[in-house]
């Protein structure tokens, strides 16, 4: 019998193992098959039918997962493997906000935190926080951008999941409502074919405290997705996009696999698929990869 449905729980191996009863349970939930395995005590497939009689949902799902700490993530059997990927930057493929991290090398944390913090929870329109928080930075020394960069940490798995993707022929983009002078270097790091963000304005060696260009912002990212999308001759459902922030909403509701990658309250309201324990490599579990396939950093 085949089933056109798959669920894939994932843990963080870093810090667990996957448990025996949760398999148990979650094959229980959906009725399913005997588990697959992706990555021995990480990761496992659960092939199941939407369609059948009493098959829990994945809020279900995942609520009664999560007290083992497991991720849950269903998908159909069928197209799994995406052919495009676009990313967000900050708190999704870097542990931290490079904004917040810059603000805190020159003095002004608090004050460019709570902004940022009400623009990812979708308080405050994005384009205007985003200038509000460029304008703290007037005057400050172009070096600063650097200093931050060299202390930049990737999420593990990032470079897997880009590299993974890629060998597999994959575009991949990493686009950002933080700064391109950020994205240019990160992409570079992990692998991305593509990248963009929003331009700092600098001159004679400091920050003006403006930006350059249109604000790269949710709708924009939803734009990249449909570009590249359609440069790639697929349908939005050969696709794949994550992020943590009210500003990935568009593009995580329009792809064909849209994942909340430990993301704030607001998101995960709104997209039913979300990775909460585990790493990136998470990602690439949710499109069938097992790890031996994976193109490691």
């Amino acid at each position: 019998m085949s089933f056109p449905n798959v669920l894939t729980l994932i843990i963080d191996r870093r810090h667990h193992s996957l448990p025996a009863e949760a398999i148990d349970i979650a094959r229980n939930l959906v009725k399913g098959a005997a588990p697959v395995t992706l990555s021995e005590k990480e990761a496992v497939d659960i092939p199941f039918s939407l369609s059948e009689k009493g098959a829990a949902s994945i809020e279900t799902i995942r609520a009664t997962l999560a007290p083992y700490k497991v991720d849950t993530i269903i998908t159909k059997n069928r197209g799994r493997r995406k052919a495009v990927l676009i990313a967000d930057m900050d708190s999704t493929i870097l542990t931290g906000e490079t904004l917040d991290d810059l603000a805190t090398l020159l003095g002004l944390g608090d004050k460019i935190a709570q902004v940022t913090k009400a623009a990812m929870n979708g308080e405050i329109d994005f384009a205007t926080s985003l200038r509000e928080r460029t304008a703290f930075l007037k005057n400050m020394p172009e070096k600063a951008l650097e200093d931050v960069y060299q202390n930049l940490t990737l999420n593990a798995g990032a470079i897997e999941l880009v590299q993974t993707m890629k060998a597999n022929g994959a575009r991949t983009a990493l686009i950002s409502g933080g700064f391109s002078w950020y994205t240019k270097r990160i992409a570079e790091r992990c692998g991305f074919d593509e990248n963009y963000g929003n331009e700092l304005e600098i001159k004679d060696g400091k920050i003006t405290g403006n930006l350059i260009g249109d604000i790269l912002g949710p709708e924009s990212k939803r734009e990249h997705l449909d570009r590249l999308c359609e440069e790639r001759g697929i349908k939005l459902k050969a696709s794949l996009t994550t992020g943590d922030g009210s500003n990935d909403i568009p593009m995580l509701k329009e792809a064909g696999l849209g994942l909340a990658f430990h993301a704030k309250p607001v998101v995960r309201k709104e997209v039913p698929q979300q990775v909460n324990f585990a790493t990136l490599r998470a990602h690439l579990f949710a499109q069938g990869y097992p790890a031996s396939s994976f193109i490691e950093a």
